[in-house]
C-alpha cells in the first residue's frame, strides 16, 4: 500500500503553512516539553527540566529486571546482554548537550507543521554507561558491515510507515571513543522519557541519533533505508531536492531572559542599571565555542566565556549590561573554533530543520 493512501498518514504535516498553530501542533507541544531558559543557569540540565521529544508512546517498562540488548546481523558472535551484564563492562560518564534538529521550527515562516519548537528543545545532561566500541568489538563486526542500526522498543507511524523507531551510524562513527550505551542520567537512573532503561547517546549530533528504549543492535550490508534515517531528518531546501542528512549540531547560543516575565507574552521587564546578562553557547563534533557577542539594539560587543565544562557540552558566557530606560533588543551570536557564526536570519528548511539564527529577547526597561 502506498504511504500516501496509508489510513494514518496526514497530508496536512507534508505541506508548508503560516500562520496559527494548529491543534495537532499544540497537542504535539503538549506531549513534548522544552528546557525552561531560565534552567540555562544549570551546567547540568536537572532531568525533569531537561527537554523531550517523543516520537511516539513512552514504552512501559515496570522493571530493568529482564531487559535485553541484542546485539546481531554481520557479527561473529551475536551477544545478548541484561543491563546487569552491561554494568559490568568498562563505565564511562560524559556531559554532552543535545538539541532537537527542530529547535527553532517556528521561527520559520513559512513552516511545516510539526512539533512547534521555539528555542527551547535543548539540554546538558552527564550520562553514564559503557563505550558502544567495546560492545561492538566484543561482538567482532564482519568486514561486510555497512550500516550499524539502533532500534528502540518506541512503535508508530510516520509518513504512514509502521516503524520501531531507528537511525544507523556507519562502522567508523559507532567505533568512536565517546558514543555510550547509557543507564543513568546526572548520577540517577534514566527517567522513563528519557529512555528507560537503556538508551544511545551520539555526542555531538543532533538528539535524534540518540536512540532510547535501545534493545537491539543490527550491523548490516547496505545503507540503513528506516523512516527515521531517509524520510526524516533530512536538509532540504525545496521538495525535488535529494537532501543532505543531518548530522551534527550547528553552532548556537541562547540568552537567560533577564528581569521578570508577563505570565502570557513572556515580554521582560528589566529594572534600569546594572543588569548581568548570562547564556550558553555550543556547538557539534565536540568543536570548541570560541567567541560569543551579544547586541543591545544593534550594538555587538564581547562576552565573557566561563571555563569549559566539558568537551560535548555547552559553555556559560557572562556580559555587564547598563540597561537605560525604554524599549530593547537583545541578540547573541557564538563562533566556534571552525569559524561557524550564527547566521542573524534563519536558513529556510522545508521542516525546519537546523535554525541556528541569533537568539532575540525584547526587554523593557523602567
Amino acid at each position: 500500500m502506498s504511504n500516501l493512501h496509508h489510513p494514518i498518514f496526514n497530508p496536512e504535516k507534508s505541506r508548508l503553512t503560516d500562520g496559527d498553530f494548529s491543534r495537532d501542533e499544540v497537542r504535539l507541544a503538549g506531549r513534548n516539553s522544552g528546557t525552561l531558559l531560565e534552567a540555562l543557569r544549570w551546567d547540568l540540565t536537572p532531568a525533569g527540566m531537561h527537554y523531550l521529544l517523543i516520537h511516539f508512546d513512552v514504552p512501559f517498562v515496570e522493571t530493568a529486571d529482564d531487559w535485553t540488548l541484542s546485539i546481531g546481523g554481520l557479527v561473529e558472535k551475536p551477544l545478548t546482554l541484561t543491563l546487569d551484564d552491561l554494568k559490568r563492562r568498562p563505565v564511562r560518564s560524559l556531559r554532552v548537550t543535545l538539541e532537537c534538529a527542530g529547535n527553532g521550527r517556528a521561527g520559520l515562516t513559512p513552516r511545516r507543521s510539526s512539533q512547534p519548537w521555539h528555542h527551547e528543545a535543548v539540554g546538558t545532561a552527564e550520562w553514564t554507561g559503557t563505550p558502544l566500541k567495546g560492545l561492538l568489538e566484543e561482538a567482532g563486526l564482519s568486514p561486510r558491515g555497512r550500516d550499524v542500526v539502533f532500534y528502540g522498543r518506541d512503535r508508530g507511524f510516520s509518513g504512514g510507515i509502521e516503524h520501531d523507531y531507528g537511525r544507523s551510524l556507519v562502522p567508523d562513527k559507532a567505533l568512536g571513543d565517546d558514543v555510550l550505551v547509557v543507564w543513568a542520567m546526572n548520577g540517577a537512573p534514566l527517567l522513563p522519557q528519557h529512555g528507560f532503561p537503556l538508551r544511545l547517546v551520539v555526542p555531538g549530533w543532533y538528539g535524534m541519533a540518540s536512540v532510547k528504549w535501545l534493545d537491539r543492535i543490527d550491523v548490516i550490508d547496505r545503507p540503513f533505508d528506516g523512516y527515521q534515517q531517509v524520510g526524516s531528518y533530512i536538509y532540504r531546501e525545496r521538495v525535488e531536492d535529494p537532501g543532505t542528512p543531518i548530522t551534527t549540531m550547528r553552532v548556537k547560543s541562547l540568552i537567560v531572559p533577564p528581569g521578570v516575565p508577563d505570565v502570557y507574552t513572556r515580554r521582560r521587564l528589566v529594572e534600569r542599571g546594572r543588569v548581568e546578562l548570562f547564556g550558553r553557547a555550543w556547538s557539534g563534533a565536540g568543536v570548541p565555542i570560541e567567541k560569543v557577542e551579544v547586541a543591545v539594539d544593534g550594538q555587538w560587543q564581547n562576552a565573557r566565556l566561563a571555563p569549559d565544562i566539558g568537551r560535548y557540552a555547552w559553555r556559560g558566557w557572562r556580559l555587564d549590561w547598563e540597561a537605560t530606560p525604554g524599549e530593547h533588543e537583545l541578540m547573541c551570536r557564538a563562533t566556534d573554533a571552525n569559524g561557524d557564526v550564527q547566521p542573524i536570519a534563519p536558513r529556510f528548511d522545508m521542516s525546519g530543520f537546523g535554525n541556528n539564527a541569533v537568539h532575540r529577547i525584547d526587554v523593557t526597561v523602567r
